[in-house]
């Protein structure tokens, strides 16, 4: 039978799936899609052939062909799309959606804040993936073929409260292809925070693993020794400094759930209003009434993590040619920062004056 090896355990923003399987030293010469079909749950044929196709599954870290037959102890890597646990029906509902760009393989959409992106625990509708089935459904679009034959083909997600661009897949062959670009982090990636105090150095990179926090499972955690958790990888550049708040953007190198968040915070430095992160407090400054009454002000205005997707890069599927989208940043985030400008100008004044 082989052993089959999860490398891929901890959370993921990237909704991909990294197996090993050893085969067994008795095993017989066999297909290797036919092999792997009787492995691995609910994934059909035409999947793994366009992962192998894709250069998805490998043996003996070189790429093989479909009619390749398996040998003892072959050892065997493969990358793809996950599956959800969630087997609750999905339910279409007519929630608009913001698409930047759509074509037969692909689609790009802008997401608001505050719009969970796919059904779990507390949030079985009105999410992303709702809206998504009733786009495909009006325009008569087929879904894909996986454990369940109503999924939207989500590659990556981004946080209920993080604004931003997120790329769907519309076919089989384009959520393996996607999913293998994640993998091997040639998707580009790069977000714009506001965060607390004065980010000193121009630009850095944060290389700390990350896990599930031992006591909160809510939150993850970083893990600098690099004993527990998964290797996340964050680069950072100062956009702006408000002094007390400072205007970043970071690229993903690779895509932990709450990367951002968590990273920045292990520098000392937690996205402004993050109350899961603790940066829904004030942070840096005084704690005099009027520069309190303007901080929750701002909080007012932002109710969020100040965290959007502002660039997504990637490799079209099909056609090769490598697609580059932007979005501006969105009202609230653009309001605050407006907020924090004028506060810190008219702070400058006043000292000018003394």
């Amino acid at each position: 039978m082989g052993v089959i090896r999860q490398a891929d355990l901890e959370p993921s923003d990237e909704l991909f799936v990294h197996q090993r399987i050893i085969c067994d030293p008795k095993q017989t010469a066999i297909r290797i899609d036919k092999f792997l079909m009787d492995r691995l749950e609910k994934v059909s044929r035409n999947r793994v052939q366009n992962a192998i196709k894709i250069g998805c599954i490998l043996v003996n870290d070189k790429p093989i062909k479909s009619n390749y037959k398996v040998r003892p102890q072959d050892e065997i890597s493969l990358v793809l799309p996950s599956n959800p646990d969630d087997e609750a029906p999905l339910l279409p509902e007519n929630i608009p959606l913001n698409i930047v760009y759509e074509d037969d393989d692909v689609l790009v959409l802008d997401k608001p804040p505050g719009l969970v992106v796919h059904p779990g625990v507390g949030n079985s509708t009105g999410t992303l993936v709702n809206a998504l089935l009733y786009y495909m459904q009006q325009k008569n679009l087929p879904l894909l073929q996986g454990n369940r034959d109503d999924r939207p083909g989500l590659v990556h997600r981004i946080d209920k409260d993080t604004s931003g661009l997120l790329l769907i897949a519309k076919t089989d062959y384009a959520m393996t292809h996607l999913a293998k670009q994640f993998f091997d982090h040639t998707i580009t990636r790069e977000y714009v925070a506001l965060v607390w105090g004065d980010v000193a150095e121009p630009s850095g990179t944060v290389d700390v693993n990350i896990g599930r926090h031992e006591k909160d499972r809510l939150i993850m955690f970083p893990f600098p020794e690099g004993d527990q958790g998964k290797n996340a990888i964050t680069h950072y550049e100062v956009i702006e400094n408000l002094y007390y708040v400072t205007l970043v953007k970071c690229h993903l190198e690779t895509g932990r759930t709450h990367q951002i968040r968590v990273h920045m915070k292990y520098l000392g430095h937690p996205l402004f209003n993050d109350e899961r992160y603790g940066g829904n407090k004030i942070l840096k400054g005084t704690v005099y009434s009027k520069y309190k009454q303007f901080v929750d002000n701002c909080f007012d205005i932002l109710p969020r993590q100040a965290l959007h997707a502002k660039s997504l890069g990637f490799i079209h599927p099909v056609t090769g040619e490598y697609m580059l989208f932007e979005s501006e940043l969105p009202d609230d985030f653009q309001a605050v920062l407006t907020k924090w400008r004028g506060y810190i100008s008219s702070r400058k004044e006043v000292a000018e004056t003394e």
